[in-house]
């Protein structure tokens, strides 16, 4: 088996309700973009992929890609890491573009991801993951909602200048919501980023004095207090902190989070397989959690593809006992915009996910709304990639390019 045909597109759902991320500060996003790919095999097997975009940013990964994937064995997993690796020094992070291996080794053998990776099916938590930072008097009433629709835990975000507004944030909804409501704490300070409102990074000092803030109003978890790659700060956080300190979510893959497993960083790992290295490495991940007795739920926030993805890692971890992170910010931030091209995720009344039984990745993509939302900018086949190479770099260049691989 070979991968035989390479498509990506550009993926552009527009949202009915303007976003305000709390992770790009003052940032208006009005659409869920990403780039969608789609790998065929020469046995007919598609497997899909999708990596979060700002834009059209992608243009050139095709090119780019072409001589790396095509005619690789998807199911020589660890060969398609280290080109994707590879790639990733002349590109952009491409461990998105891996779990579309998984998705065609599911099918093939007729079976969902995580049963290849030694997990079963079973009803899944979900906690709601808030997206935007309101004031805590309204968040609290929307939390009320959220608890009516049968969610045990939420995730509140916190990004204001003064620690005094962040503390209150969580005080004033701790409050409201009484203490038989779960709450954790996201600071996003893993990957600051300040292109519009200039947010200051957290040093050591204000993430400690967050930290006492949340073990005095029962706050379960702090999620990336500190940058994600502050690997002696995150420890002494860890080693000093009353609550569950958690990150890891966005970083380069086993690379750097065996880093952290070194420093003993977190209580809580997240990493994003969309992002941290894949499905295999995020996989490395779970196991080390369970040597280490760690704990492990991913982060989810990318797009209904990427949601899968995670999914299944967390029902190939029989042993995972917390609940997985479900994106949620009505009116802007919902199923049917997050997930764009394919069926929304819903909850049942218990905030239950049902488990998926489809082989591959569990979902199935929505060709009229691709057509819809998607634009295709890239396709390449085999013989497509022989003739931009002897065009390219000249016949016989060519030859002896295909005379090298083939050594």
């Amino acid at each position: 088996m070979k991968i035989s045909r390479i498509e990506l597109y550009h993926v552009s759902v527009p949202l009915e309700e303007t976003f305000w991320p709390t992770w790009i500060p003052g940032y208006p996003q009005t659409h869920n973009r990403f780039t969608l790919i789609k790998l065929t095999t020469d046995e007919g097997i598609e497997g899909y992929g999708a990596g979060s975009a700002m834009g059209t940013e992608r243009e050139g990964l095709g090119d780019l890609l072409g001589g790396y994937l095509m005619g690789a064995d998807p199911a020589e997993i660890g060969r398609v890491q280290d080109l994707l690796k590879q790639a990733g020094v002349l590109g952009w992070r491409n461990f998105w573009i891996e779990p579309a291996c998984w998705d065609i080794l599911g099918k093939k053998a007729g079976k969902p991801v995580y049963e290849l990776l030694g997990g079963n099916a079973r009803p899944i938590e979900v906690y709601c993951s808030t997206g935007e930072m309101h004031d805590p008097d309204r968040r609290a009433e929307e939390l009320q909602a959220i608890r009516s629709m049968g969610y045990r835990c939420a995730k509140l975000r916190v990004k204001s200048i003064a620690l005094k507004d962040d503390i209150r944030q969580i005080e004033v909804v701790r409050k409201k919501m009484g203490d038989d409501f779960m709450l954790g704490v996201d600071a996003n300070q893993g990957w600051l980023v300040t292109i519009v409102d200039k947010i200051p990074a957290w040093d050591l000092a204000r993430a400690k004095a967050f930290a006492d803030a949340c073990a005095a109003n029962g706050i379960e978890w702090l999620e990336e207090p500190l940058d994600s790659r502050d690997y002696d700060g995150n420890a002494a956080l860890k080693q000093y902190s009353k609550v569950k300190i958690s990150g890891a979510e966005l970083n380069y893959g086993w690379d750097e989070i065996k880093i952290m497993f070194e420093k003993d960083c977190f209580h809580i790992y997240q990493p994003d397989a969309t992002f941290a290295g894949g499905i295999s490495q995020v996989k490395k991940v779970i196991d080390m959690c369970h040597e280490k007795d760690r704990l492990y739920t991913p982060h989810t926030w990318t797009n209904g593809l990427g949601f899968y993805v995670n999914w299944n890692l967390v029902l190939a971890d029989r042993e995972n006992a917390l609940p997985l992170e479900y994106p949620y910010e009505p009116p802007s931030w919902i199923p049917k915009y997050r997930e764009g091209i394919i069926d929304p995720i819903i909850p049942d009344k218990n905030a239950m996910l049902a488990p998926f039984k489809t082989p591959g990745l569990g979902f199935t993509v929505n060709e009229k709304l691709l057509r819809k939302y998607g634009k295709r900018f890239f396709k390449l086949t085999e013989t497509g990639l022989k003739f931009k190479v002897i065009r390219e770099k000249g016949l016989k260049a060519a030859l002896e390019l295909k005379k090298r691989k083939e050594q």
